[in-house]
């Protein structure tokens, strides 16, 4: 990507790479976001493959599939490379149109994938077998040597997990807890959602432990006296706050605000207890 941007003027690619960035920051996210971004990289430098396939990402997050579909097949255009193949195919299926994905599953490209992206195409077509009721010929499709394989793979969780999905929609129980049991294994980053799938299978409820505040009483009377408290309280100190923040004593315009008849009375109370004659009790 860098040496594609360093075919635009300076200043531009620096804008543009700044655009490209906040789609990579906000895609997983925030997608609706990302894609505005990626509208304002393509009106930089359409010409760059680059942001013609981070633009595709964009809109196929944000589930614009014939959008997205144009920005790949330009992409692909542009540098030669099959690497966007799968998700292509994918973007068929999206559009309601899961033949055209199968048939691109059988292409020459899939054979210049490299094993990840073999296996992403692997992925896609299930799906679109799945799309045509086809829930058999979507299980056939993924058993491979990748999903017997005892390695973690950064794949082996995904592939493991839409196994035991396809077997559970088939009705094959056991075999879908046992691939789910599995791909929990794989699936160190919490990628996917087998523990909870795992857990509706064994009948596990979980339980909101959260308190539910109207099986408390409370007392309103209580409540009202310790409100009007607070609130005297908050009075109080506004007073004083303003006093403070708002005159200045060594201005010749100071004048302090009027006390309230509250204020005066504990002012006088004060000026009375003053007043009393040292009885000389703290001399004890």
């Amino acid at each position: 990507m860098r040496q594609e941007l360093l075919s635009l003027p300076k200043g531009l690619a620096e804008e543009v790479s700044k655009n490209l960035v906040m789609v990579a920051r906000l895609i997983d996210d925030e997608p609706e976001q990302a894609y505005a971004y990626s509208r304002i990289a393509l009106r930089l430098a359409s010409r760059v493959a680059a942001v013609r396939e981070a633009a595709g990402f964009a809109a196929y997050a944000t589930q614009k599939y014939s959008e997205a579909l144009a920005e790949f097949r330009a992409a692909k255009r542009m540098t030669g490379s099959v690497e966007l193949w799968p998700v292509m195919a994918d973007c068929e299926r999206g559009l309601g149109r899961p033949e055209r994905a199968l048939a691109m599953a059988g292409e020459p490209e899939v054979q210049k994938l490299d094993k990840a992206g073999q296996v992403e195409m692997r992925l896609v077509a299930a799906g679109a077998r799945r799309d045509q009721g086809q829930l058999e010929a979507a299980i056939v499709t993924l058993q491979s040597p990748e999903l017997a394989s005892s390695s973690v793979q950064p794949w082996t969780a995904r592939l493991r997990y839409a196994y035991a999905d396809a077997l559970l929609a088939a009705g094959r129980e056991d075999e879908a807890r046992e691939w789910f049991g599995k791909t929990l294994e794989a699936d160190k980053d919490g990628a996917t959602d087998a523990s909870d799938r795992l857990a509706e299978l064994d009948g596990v409820e979980f339980v909101d432990a959260a308190v539910d505040l109207s099986d408390i009483d409370v007392d309103e009377d209580e409540d009202d006296e310790e409100e009007g408290e607070d609130a005297a309280e908050i009075a109080a100190a506004e007073r004083a706050t303003d006093v403070a923040e708002y005159y200045d004593e060594d201005d010749e315009e100071y004048e302090p605000l009027e006390q309230s008849e509250a204020d005066s009375e504990a002012d006088s109370d004060a000026d009375v207890e003053d007043d009393e004659p040292d009885t000389g009790r703290d001399k004890a």
